[in-house]
């Protein structure tokens, strides 16, 4: 997702972009949890640090600079990019570990 938006922003993409994604812990993270995250100093309602807060915040920052409407979709579940997305992580896993 970063490395998305952060090619959007520095090539001034204009058309709206939408962010498809398999997990509702990013698109929940980034829609509705950061901005208590934020408020919390980046501690959870349980008052322990974000995990990943650097990660985070630069997806904060890309999020307000690039203005995506984020879209969940179901993994797994035949939804053409989403398996091309999960096809290409599985190769890019099987190639890390040779």
């Amino acid at each position: 997702m970063i490395k998305a938006l952060s090619w959007a922003k520095h090539h001034d993409v204009a058309a709206p972009i939408v962010i498809r994604t398999d997990s509702q812990y990013v698109r929940q993270g980034i829609t509705a949890w950061i901005h208590r995250w934020k408020q919390n100093g980046w501690l959870t309602a349980g008052k322990k640090p974000v995990k990943n807060a650097e990660l985070w915040r630069s997806l904060d920052s890309l999020n307000t600079a690039v203005d995506p409407r984020w879209e969940w979709v179901r993994g797994h579940a035949g939804d053409e990019h989403n398996e091309a997305c999960d096809a290409a992580v599985q190769r890019e896993i099987y190639a890390q570990k040779q």
